[in-house]
């Protein structure tokens, strides 16, 4: 068997052991041994090994370390969309400065074969002595051939309007296209800056966090890693206690499980924030990239996807559908099926299956509506 295929096969293996675990309602989900893996998956309730419980020395209290890396890294995630939203607008405006510049270069080019038109013009009737019609009648040898002429002459004449008009209107299209790309130019530097604060922003709070937990020894960690762990599960066992998952019956559409499976071939790739693949990917990345691999395009932010996709209820949902997280909708995961997602974490975390009832829903939304 090939690597790709084994590849495929673990990722597969791994979302089904996965979604098994996560669907059964009612049952309590129990913290897994300790163990240093960065990104633990949801597990079986199993009876845990006796736990030392390391107790934490004075002013190391873990379950409020656990809180302020929690804020920490909400904070570079919301930071992180900033930072997406502001690259975005920002390709999008490079894009339309472009397509200005190529009208612009168009237009004059069009306005200097107007004016070699409008010169040659000038330059004939400078031959004929700038004379006035009934003057060119007088001192003209053949009057029947000076009113052939003169007709000719009234449709240069009205031809030479209609090209003074075409001018002013070129010359008139001109300034508005610098106009506006002067304008694009001002919105692209205002992203630029955007963009700069939130990477500011983001690295500052992920320095933060990872300044926090190098402070904690191994045991510490360990410790840590179960708290969030236990956090995780008790939030999820509470959502599938509410019963949502019995009128949850719907099913993947033909884009949605190829979405799926995208987003399931990306496990264990590390969490980066603004990657959107193919090696590393943040929370929205993975899900822009699932749907753009089906077909389908998507916004690029959270937030984004949270305004613009169709909502639909949680009872409604399907493997495919997305679920927003936190009032502020600053994350995102894939719906797979049997109370199950996919999602990259947070920095330090790999993507990996986790209950979809891990974190606040704020909602779901169907790309493919």
């Amino acid at each position: 068997m090939g690597s790709g295929k084994r590849g495929l096969l673990t990722a597969a293996l791994t979302v089904v052991c996965a979604v098994t675990v996560l669907a059964a309602p009612g049952t309590a989900f129990a913290a897994p041994v300790p163990t240093p893996s960065p990104s633990p998956s949801p597990s079986p309730r199993t009876t845990p090994a006796p736990d030392p419980k390391p107790t934490p020395p004075p002013g190391k209290d873990l379950e409020e370390v656990r809180k302020k890396l929690d804020a920490l890294y909400h904070d570079a995630a919301v930071a992180t969309d900033d930072y997406n939203a502001a690259e975005e607008k920002a390709d999008k405006q490079s894009a339309e400065i472009v397509a200005l510049a190529k009208k612009i270069d168009q237009g004059q080019q069009k306005l200097d074969g107007l004016k070699d038109r409008a010169g040659a013009a000038a330059r004939d009737q400078y031959r004929t002595g700038g004379l006035s019609a009934t003057a060119q009648f007088l001192l003209s040898d053949d009057p029947g051939q000076f009113l052939d002429g003169a007709g000719r002459v009234l449709q240069g004449q009205q031809a030479a309007t209609k090209l003074m008009a075409e001018m002013a209107r070129t010359q008139k299209e001109l300034r508005e296209y610098a106009d506006d790309a002067s304008e694009q130019w001002k919105r692209l530097e205002s992203n630029r800056k955007a963009k700069a604060a939130a990477k500011k922003k983001i690295e500052k709070q992920i320095d933060a966090a990872e300044k926090l937990e190098s402070r904690l020894e191994k045991k510490e960690k360990e410790r840590l890693a179960q708290l969030e762990q236990e956090a995780a599960n008790r939030a999820q066992t509470a959502w599938l206690d509410t019963g949502v998952l019995k009128d949850v019956d719907g099913k993947a559409t033909a884009q949605g499980k190829k979405a799926v499976k995208y987003a399931s071939e990306q496990l264990g790739k590390p969490y980066v924030w603004g990657a959107e693949g193919p090696d590393s990917f943040d929370c929205s990345g993975l899900t822009s990239q699932a749907w753009a691999a089906a077909g389908h395009a998507v916004p690029r932010t959270s937030q984004e996807q949270w305004k613009q996709l169709k909502h639909v209820d949680v009872k409604d949902m399907r493997p495919g559908d997305l679920v927003i997280y936190f009032d502020d909708a600053s994350h995102v995961a894939m719906y797979i099926g049997d109370g199950a997602i996919i999602h990259a974490p947070r920095p330090g975390r790999t993507v990996t299956v986790a209950g979809a009832g891990s974190m606040p829903i704020l909602g779901v939304v169907r790309p493919d509506a």
